[in-house]
């Protein structure tokens, strides 16, 4: 496949908002890509590179180099390309690396090379998601969307269904299956902004308290146990608490489904940062253990004693679970039968989750199955919603759609000595009417434009939103905000009114603790 195809279609999904012609683009375009040059299709689209982040920032990037005259670029050349720039390294890797990125980008065509660009440089941000992907591949395969969507919850991997179905159409799909040892992809939920709303929608179902946490999926197969990340990556050897509790419950086949998390004094959580910081050490694991023990603490099970659990409704998953795993290793929950009748029952279980230092709860339908990969609206998760005034520092040009608009915007705080310190950046949440607005007021503010960023004057507020804090050090304060998206403009605020480092701090709970 021609990396002009890819870099074409590209253009064009992001350059349409009509879900429907973004997958008939997706379809036509899997329909033409060779099998085995799916994967690759695929994760170019949504922006991933296989190998990862190659080490190269924009001022390797910004080099600029004569354009191919005709398209001649495969994506497996762009993936050796890539493969070859991940590998350098040691005396002289920044030249080897503006090398290698020369002469890829040199191989490209004026039309390939903005994609090439976006793509090295983690820029790419459209509408071609996996789930949009999953679809075009559906209609180029000729498979029902639903069936693809359960082979690829069951083996974790779009690139890898798709290259199987692409190339064996419908009859391919009856090998994948849930395995114990294989990794499925979690189950998410949507957001709710209040228990009364999630009760309303959901009728009968289980509160159950949201930790911030890992997240985990244990399998156990006999003697063997694994345990691997939401991201599907096996971390098994960096959590041997974890294996050995798994080692010790009653069942020998099983998956289940759950959070890790720290305990400090007074049993309140530890702050997410540290646990991620545990979980991601991969040197020590004894030393980091004795430091910080982590407590899993499971949700559901997805396969009990050999036989498939994911199409039982929660109430009986959960019967499934409490007979598998002791009470101080399951979530905690209120069954509410009737909402009507107990509301107030689930509106103090809220609280008290609160008190007791978690972040919400998930509220869940209990007829509902475990619709895994998917984030289903019969898994509700409710949390305080924290916002603050900041202040715009910059913002970048965008790309696709928002084309000739500034869009990702550089937030800052007020600090102690009257400057701004910058928390982190978002161009979430931003509707065309926000972006064409602040894109105008912007401009008016610029004191630089590299091209890339536009520095501008720390006068305009923005309402922004957020989930919490972790800790970065990236930023001067020490903390960035977690999901960050724009409620709206305040031109009515001057920047002396926007929030403080120490409000943000005080605001966004205990990942700020230091």
């Amino acid at each position: 496949m021609l990396l002009a195809e890819v870099a074409r279609v590209s253009r064009e999904v992001a350059a349409t908002s009509a879900r429907s012609r973004k997958k008939e683009l997706l379809a036509g375009l899997f329909a033409a890509t060779d099998a085995d040059d799916a994967p690759l299709v695929i994760a170019y689209l949504a922006g991933r590179l296989p190998q990862g982040r190659p080490g190269v920032g924009w001022s390797t990037l910004r080099h600029p180099v004569p354009p191919a005259p005709e398209p001649t670029l495969t994506v497996r050349d762009v993936d050796a390309a890539v493969t070859a720039l991940a590998a350098v390294s040691g005396a002289g890797a920044q030249a080897g690396r503006r090398r290698v990125v020369a002469e890829l980008l040199g191989a490209a065509t004026a039309d390939e090379q903005p994609f090439l660009l976006r793509l090295l440089g983690g820029e790419v941000r459209q509408g071609a998601l996996d789930a949009l992907a999953l679809e075009g591949v559906a209609v180029a395969a000729g498979v029902p969307a639903d069936a693809l969507r359960r082979a690829v919850m069951l083996d974790g991997s779009l690139p890898r269904v798709a290259r199987a179905v692409l190339a064996g159409g419908a009859d391919a799909l009856a090998a994948f299956t849930l395995r114990v040892g294989v990794p499925v992809q979690p189950m998410l939920a949507h957001t709710a902004k209040s228990v009364a709303e999630a009760l309303t929608a959901l009728g009968p179902c289980s509160v159950e308290e949201k930790l911030d946490g890992i997240r985990v999926q244990v399998h156990r197969d006999g003697a063997d146990v694994r345990v691997y990340t939401r991201s599907l990556d096996e971390i098994t050897a960096r959590l041997p608490e974890v294996a050995a509790l798994a080692a010790d419950l009653p069942g020998d086949r099983f998956i289940l489904d759950g959070e890790v998390i720290a305990l400090g004094p007074g049993g309140r959580p530890v702050a997410f940062q540290e646990v991620a910081s545990r979980v991601g050490s991969r040197v020590d694991v004894a030393a980091a253990r004795q430091a910080l023990p982590l407590s899993p603490v499971f949700f559901d099970v997805l396969a009990a004693d050999g036989r498939e659990l994911l199409d039982l409704p929660v109430r009986e998953r959960q019967a499934r679970l409490d007979a598998l795993v002791p009470e101080p290793s399951r979530i905690r929950r209120l069954v509410v039968e009737d909402p009507s009748e107990q509301a107030g029952s689930a509106e103090e279980f809220w609280a008290e989750t609160l008190r007791r230092g978690h972040e919400g709860v998930v509220v869940k339908a209990l007829d509902s199955a475990y619709t895994a990969g998917r984030r289903g609206r019969s898994w509700l998760k409710v949390k305080p919603v924290h916002t603050l005034d900041l202040v715009v520092l910059a913002a970048e040009w965008g790309h696709g759609r928002r084309t000739g608009l500034l869009s990702n915007l550089h937030l800052g705080a007020r600090a102690a000595d009257g400057g701004f310190v910058m928390l982190g950046k978002t161009f979430k949440g931003l509707t065309d009417e926000m972006l064409h607005w602040q894109t105008g007021r912007l401009r008016e503010l610029a004191v630089e434009d590299s091209g890339f960023t536009v520095r501008v004057r720390p006068e305009l507020v923005v309402e922004v939103a957020f989930d919490g804090l972790q800790r970065s050090t990236r930023y001067p304060a020490g903390v960035t905000l977690r999901f960050a998206r724009v409620v709206r403009h305040r031109p009515d605020k001057s920047p002396a009114e926007a929030d403080t480092v120490e409000t943000v701090l005080a605001t966004g709970g205990p990942a700020a603790e230091a």
